[in-house]
């Protein structure tokens, strides 16, 4: 009879559990940070949305008797479904912010992208120069900025001066108070109008004939968009940038070995590598295309062709004192911006998987 050996019995290492002063520690480390985001961005969007729900003017202590009257949703259905004369000019802001997006992000993606890949390569002469050249934009005041734009393309400005150099027969533009749609014009060109596309360009949305919702930006608001272009792409070229460093040779070197052209690499390893970063980049394009007011508010004062979603809840809160409407804006702004953001970063997680 053979003896059998006794089972062996593997036993787990002691591990010692955190004890109180190691959590505490913790909570002590993040405790700054976390008060910070509690007291400026928690509580005011809990009062925000508190504020949506009320008649409040902005004038009178919130503490005075009778200074408001809990409403319900009463400020969302006049933005959204009232049919009146807020709900056409709040819809205004929408598609006015809509078509700066569309012009403004994609135009400042590709163009930070393409000066990264530039001032990147090694063979270009004064990199340092160019990088600071392109980031000046951003890190001046936009204000200042916005006032040399108003020097630029006033009527006797810079831009009207140089076009009628060149074209001696070009009447000037009025860049800055004009609510011309650019989309209107170009179909105009080919002798296209409200008139000759048939009734359906008549028919009301939100109050405004749909004829008016597919002008394109004023020419007006395609002046802000250069503007916001251009003091945007550095900071985002600055990020493209960073990523691109970050990107091992060794890929390169091994495309290089496969016989890859340099716009297959690019396309092909480059483009796919930073897409995290595009993902980043586009979100910041989203929310701060959405949130533009200081350009619209000097360039144009608000004129109905460039009112944007923001400056909307700056003049129904400051001007017509209708706090509790001009919050209810902001809110609709807050979920326009996150469901956009949430679209776009499915988009990307379902490329990337792909």
């Amino acid at each position: 009879m053979t003896a059998t050996s006794p089972p062996i019995v593997l036993r787990t290492p002691n591990v010692p559990r955190k004890n109180f002063a190691q959590y505490l520690t913790g909570y002590a480390f993040i405790a700054p940070a976390l008060i910070i985001m509690v007291v400026f961005l928690i509580i005011p969007m809990l009062f925000a949305t508190f504020l949506s729900l009320t008649n409040w003017d902005g004038i009178k202590p919130l503490s005075q008797a009778g200074a408001f009257d809990v409403i319900g949703l009463k400020n969302y259905q006049t933005l959204l479904f009232s049919g009146t004369l807020r709900q056409k000019v709040f819809f205004e802001a929408i598609r006015n912010t809509v078509y700066f997006v569309i012009g403004v992000v994609p135009t400042q993606t590709l163009l930070a992208l393409v000066l990264a890949s530039i001032v990147n390569q090694r063979w270009l002469r004064g990199k340092g120069f160019f990088r600071t050249a392109f980031y000046f934009p951003s890190i001046t005041s936009s204000v200042v900025i916005s006032i040399i734009f108003l020097w630029m393309f006033n009527q006797s400005g810079l831009i009207n001066a140089t076009i009628h150099a060149i074209l001696p027969a070009y009447d000037s533009v009025n860049w800055l108070r004009n609510d011309n749609g650019l989309l209107h014009g170009v179909l105009g060109i080919f002798g296209i109008n409200q008139q000759t596309v048939g009734g359906w360009a008549s028919t009301e949305v939100a109050g405004m004939p749909l004829w008016d919702w597919l002008k394109g930006p004023s020419v007006t608001m395609f002046t802000i968009m250069l503007l916001n272009t251009w003091t945007t792409i550095g900071t985002l070229m600055i990020i493209y940038l960073s990523a691109l460093q970050n990107i091992p040779s060794s890929v390169y070197e091994a495309a290089q070995v496969d016989g890859a052209t340099g716009w297959t690499t690019f396309r092909r390893i480059t483009v796919p590598l930073l897409r995290p970063t595009t993902f980043f980049v586009i979100t910041l394009g989203l929310i701060g295309t959405f949130q533009v007011f200081d350009q619209v508010y000097v360039i144009s004062s608000g004129a109905s062709s460039t009112t944007t979603i923001a400056y909307y809840v700056y003049t129904a809160g400051y001007k017509d004192n209708l706090m509790g409407l001009s919050t209810a804006a902001a809110i609709v702004l807050f979920i326009i911006i996150f469901i956009l953001t949430q679209i776009q970063r499915r988009i990307t997680n379902d490329t990337a998987n792909n």
